[in-house]
């Protein structure tokens, strides 16, 4: 191997320069791990904070919402506040039970009256799953990140010190000031890769519990309308 297509960089100018330099002189393969490393890092944060502060926003209004829902407030008034704007799931489950109620019982059709808190049931559960599912959306990433980034960090470990042994067998010496590269690459790389997997498998636990629990939240609040209405029904049948 010509020795003029490697140039490796002294340890003391690696010192000098920092991460910069380690990454401009470092192998291709290197820099693209590390490239991708890097990226998926945005990424992960970028989810973090999205889904983090949604939660967040999501928990807020439906505590608001509950609040007014059990003040006594008209069921009507209620829905017409919301029911061109339903800005968050709990609202939006409420409006289409509540539309779904409005039809029935307009209509004063004894049959469909008989199915109406079947066909309540069944249309908070679908509500509930939709705005679930779009909750989730881009979560599985973190997860994917996660379990991925070590393994693409450590490829790059792989390709750091193979460049280590290269440049022995290159210039037939062993001295710090030839494995150094290679070596700091590849620990470089290893340090990327824990950099972007370690937060993307702590946010995707505590943000998958925090949404199992909104779940379980629109879960009950939609069983409690169920009930509600089912008195409302009992109510409406005996007048």
């Amino acid at each position: 191997m010509d020795t003029d297509l490697l140039t490796f960089p002294s340890a003391q100018g690696l010192g000098e320069t920092g991460l910069w330099q380690l990454i401009r002189s470092a192998d291709p393969v290197v820099q693209a791990v590390v490239l991708v490393l890097l990226l998926a890092s945005v990424l992960c944060w970028a989810i973090i904070f999205d889904k983090g502060f949604r939660l967040w926003r999501l928990r807020r209004k439906a505590e608001a919402f509950e609040r007014t829902f059990w003040a006594g407030s008209s069921l009507d008034e209620l829905y017409r506040r919301f029911v061109k704007r339903p800005d968050h799931p709990m609202a939006l489950l409420f409006v289409n039970a509540m539309t779904e109620w409005r039809e029935v019982v307009r209509a004063g059709d004894p049959e469909s009256r008989k199915r109406l808190l079947e066909r309540i049931a069944r249309v908070v559960e679908v509500s509930a799953e939709r705005e679930v599912e779009a909750l989730e959306r881009s979560l599985p990433w973190l997860a994917t990140i996660g379990s991925v980034a070590p393994f693409v960090g450590l490829f790059g470990t792989v390709w750091g010190i193979m460049n280590s042994f290269q440049a022995i067998a290159v210039t037939r010496n062993t001295t710090l000031a030839v494995v150094a590269p290679g070596i700091a690459e590849a620990l470089f790389a290893t340090a990327i890769g824990l950099l972007a997997a370690i937060p993307a498998v702590v946010a995707y636990n505590k943000l998958s519990h925090a949404l199992d629990a909104y779940a379980a939240r629109l879960g009950a609040f939609g069983d409690e309308l169920v009930i509600l209405f089912g008195r409302e029904l009992d109510a409406l049948e005996a007048s």
